[in-house]
C-alpha cells in the first residue's frame, strides 16, 4: 500500500495511472480502501490523502517476430 497526496485537479483515475500504471480494478480497490473519497467528486482537491491498493505483477508476455 502507498499514500499519496492529491495535487489539484487529480482525479482518482489518474492517480491510479500515475502510481500504478493501470486503471484495471485499481480504481475500485481504491475507493473501497478510502471512505468517503467517492464523495468528495470525480475532480479532487488538493491535500486529500488516498490509500493505494498493491497492484501484482502482470504476466510478461512474448514477443512475436513476423520477420528475423
Amino acid at each position: 500500500m502507498q499514500a499519496v497526496i492529491t495535487q489539484a485537479g487529480d482525479t482518482i483515475d489518474l492517480i491510479c495511472w500515475r502510481h500504478r500504471g493501470t486503471t484495471q480494478k485499481v480504481v475500485e480497490q481504491t475507493l473501497a480502501m478510502n471512505p468517503g473519497l467517492a464523495a468528495r467528486g470525480p475532480v479532487l482537491p488538493a491535500g486529500v490523502t488516498i490509500t493505494l491498493p498493491d497492484v501484482p505483477a502482470l504476466p510478461i508476455r512474448e514477443t512475436v517476430k513476423l520477420w528475423d
